[in-house]
């Protein structure tokens, strides 16, 4: 056979396959019909299995692994569809009843006033709300957690430096709904008190993601590193210590209102340089512009594990937008992986494939349905 010739018989083919795939697909929405009316599971353990290895088997051994794959993507569709055709719009799996939030009257945040925390929330919720601080990012957890704020702020990433680990940490250890992503530009500067001279400052103190942010300035000047809390209390420890061998890395607003005198004005590495804060709450709310959607969960220890999370995205039309891979603190390398996608928790589509991951992965959690905001 010459080429035209083969290819017309590989075209017949996969006219024939297209058809068999039509009809498994048909017996298989029969079959999520039986399952939904006798209240059976969609996954029943072990039959999927038994496909596999008969496929395997009845495969020449050059084809056996790539028959497998072929029928596990087959199978994965399947389930992807039959999620689709038993899900409850109105009742996500492990998505709790929305609340409707009265106007938000406590927002806690890390740090203190002249922070890009509170800028972060002020540019979120107006400049008249009451704006509680916190020394560290887990007692701004705590305080949403136990309902004593109504919404927390917290730093996510960095388009210089990178994502802020402990956000990520606390993300897996709380339970907790964002509800918005708001970005902020971030104007690092050196500031010290009045009469202070750059060439006379020795030690330099902030937040160490904002050291980071600075290291090719700092480094250059030769300026001793010394991590804070916060870039806002930083600037507070240099304004009562008064001493001119030290300055802090804060922002312009912030050493104006705590008196100090601004030695470099653009000490960051990278410009422009913006920060995205989360905003989230102790129960789940999405707002109307809601057009995004997070997940978090640990990938399966099995070949091609990532590989078929990702193909359920594909079956369903869901565009990622982002993919965030952490190793879990205190194991020996163990990951999850965050996940965000376009879309509404109440639309089918996304409420079958929320169903579907919450049944087949090993630790899922949804993280909220929220807004972005530049």
């Amino acid at each position: 056979m010459n080429l035209s010739e083969i290819r017309s018989k590989i075209d017949a083919i996969d006219d024939d396959m297209l058809s068999l795939f039509v009809q498994r697909m048909e017996l298989c929405m029969q079959v999520a019909d039986y399952k939904k009316n006798n209240s059976l599971p969609i996954v029943q353990g072990g039959r999927e299995d038994q496909i596999i290895e008969r496929v395997k088997a009845q495969s020449p051994e050059e084809f056996s692994q790539a028959s497998a794959l072929l029928f596990t993507n087959i199978m994965d569709i399947s389930k992807c569809l039959q999620a689709e055709r038993n899900s409850n719009a109105e009742l996500i799996y492990g998505v709790p009843k929305q609340f409707l939030p009265q106007e938000a009257q406590v927002i806690a945040c890390q740090g203190a006033t002249g922070s890009y925390n509170e800028e972060a929330c002020k540019k979120l919720f107006g400049v008249n709300k009451s704006i509680r601080f916190f020394e560290n990012f887990k007692d701004v957890v705590g305080i949403v957690e136990s309902g004593r704020a109504d919404f927390g702020i917290l730093p996510l990433e960095n388009s210089t430096v990178g994502s802020i680990a402990e956000t990520y940490e606390l993300m897996a250890s709380h339970d907790f709904y964002i509800t918005n992503i708001i970005r902020v530009e971030i104007t690092h500067c050196l500031a010290a008190v009045k009469g202070a001279d750059i060439e006379g400052i020795k030690r330099v103190f902030s937040k160490q993601e904002a050291l980071d942010q600075c290291s090719e300035f700092l480094r250059r000047m030769g300026f001793e590193q010394l991590p804070f809390a916060n870039t806002a209390l930083a600037a507070k420890m240099v304004r009562e210590k008064g001493d001119k061998s030290i300055a802090c890395i804060c922002s312009k607003h912030c050493a104006e209102i705590n008196g100090l005198e601004i030695l470099e004005e653009k000490a960051a590495d990278a410009y422009p340089n913006y920060t995205k804060f989360i905003c989230f709450s102790n129960r789940f709310y999405a707002p109307a512009d809601a057009h995004t959607i997070s997940v978090m969960f640990s990938v399966p220890h099995t070949a091609g594990g990532l590989y078929r999370v990702l193909t359920k995205f594909a079956v369903n039309g869901l565009n990622l937008k982002r993919i965030v891979n952490k190793a879990v603190k205190g194991t020996d390398f163990e990951a999850f992986m965050i996940l965000d996608f376009d879309g509404r928790y109440s639309d089918k589509k996304v409420a079958a494939f929320l169903d579907d991951m919450k049944n087949s992965l090993g630790y899922f959690k949804f993280l909220g349905n929220f807004s972005e905001t530049n």
